[in-house]
């Protein structure tokens, strides 16, 4: 499985990916499922193929809007013989929502953080048009970036996220009688790291946080992620440092003390491990600086 790692731009509340460069055959060059750091939300404008969530798939066709959580597993994969397809996507941190949403509340911000990272949505235009229509005049005003932009998308975005609150709301109940399978086993430990990276995490905790034993969890969470839980700790420190580089001129020392390395060795050693460069030299690089995708190699997901 592969996670895609984004980053919403500096003083923006979401990073647009839009236009033509996203008419492709998706899927076809990749055999794996990804899962991102941010939330994303699609609208296929021409095309069908199906889109995979987690375990289950989906097809999909123009006029449908897909709502993926953070670390949620999927893959869109286009019908190859009805040619390429057009998506355009916005990915957002959630946090930042609720933060705007219920500000000075950290009890509530955990709980609806674990309530919108539950499951994927996907529907049809047609199915929920109000939502539908938000998800287009954002990717519009982030198209055109008319004057006062940034206001209208803040004032869009929190609208969006309140009615994406609704459609949660009413698939707890189901979701909460439905037997967990699969990668989502583990998605309390990926959420446990996501929130307290900084601090010293202990296998133990995360075993706790997703109802399991240390033994049995350490066996599920390398089936399908290929990697250790510790390595996937200092995975995201490394991919939080790389935020904290791009937005201040902390020195290293502190850098590594903000994201949880107890030593300034042990943060060099892991941020050359996955990224093969050193901390400084990847703070200078121009290139870090745009808005880019780094893809992570982590593992083939079991069974696909």
């Amino acid at each position: 499985m592969e996670l895609r790692f984004y980053e919403v731009p500096q003083n923006e509340y979401v990073l647009a990916l839009l236009g033509d460069s996203w008419i492709r055959d998706y899927g076809h060059d990749e055999s794996n499922l990804h899962f991102h750091n941010l939330m994303e939300i699609g609208y296929c404008k021409h095309g069908t193929g199906e889109l995979i969530l987690n375990e289950e798939s989906k097809p999909y066709e123009p006029a449908m809007v897909s709502i993926i959580p953070q670390n949620y597993p999927h893959v869109t994969i286009s019908d190859s013989d009805s040619g390429p397809s057009f998506w355009e996507y916005l990915f957002f941190d959630p946090m930042v929502m609720i933060q705007e949403l219920y500000p000075d509340n950290p009890v509530v911000q955990k709980k609806i953080l674990q309530m919108v990272n539950q499951k994927a949505l996907f529907f049809h235009e047609w199915e929920n048009p109000g939502v539908s229509v938000l998800v287009k005049m954002i990717m519009d005003e982030m198209r055109q970036k008319k004057k006062r932009f940034h206001e209208c998308v803040r004032g869009l975005m929190i609208t969006l996220f309140a009615e994406l609150l609704r459609m949660c709301e009413n698939d707890v109940a189901e979701d909460e009688i439905r037997k967990k399978t699969g990668v989502s086993q583990i998605t309390p430990a990926l959420e446990y790291v996501r929130n307290e990276y900084a601090n010293n995490i202990r296998v133990e905790e995360l075993a706790k946080a997703s109802h399991m034993s240390e033994t049995h969890f350490r066996r599920v969470f390398e089936s399908y992620m290929n990697m250790s839980p510790m390595d996937y700790i200092n995975l995201m420190r490394v991919q939080k440092a790389c935020d904290i580089m791009k937005k201040t001129n902390d020195s290293m020392d502190v850098v590594a003390q903000k994201v949880g390395f107890t030593t300034t060795s042990t943060f060099n050693r892991n941020f050359k491990k996955y990224l093969n460069t050193s901390p400084y030299q990847w703070k200078i690089s121009p290139e870090n600086y745009e808005r880019k995708l780094l893809n992570y190699n982590i593992s083939a997901l079991k069974g696909w």
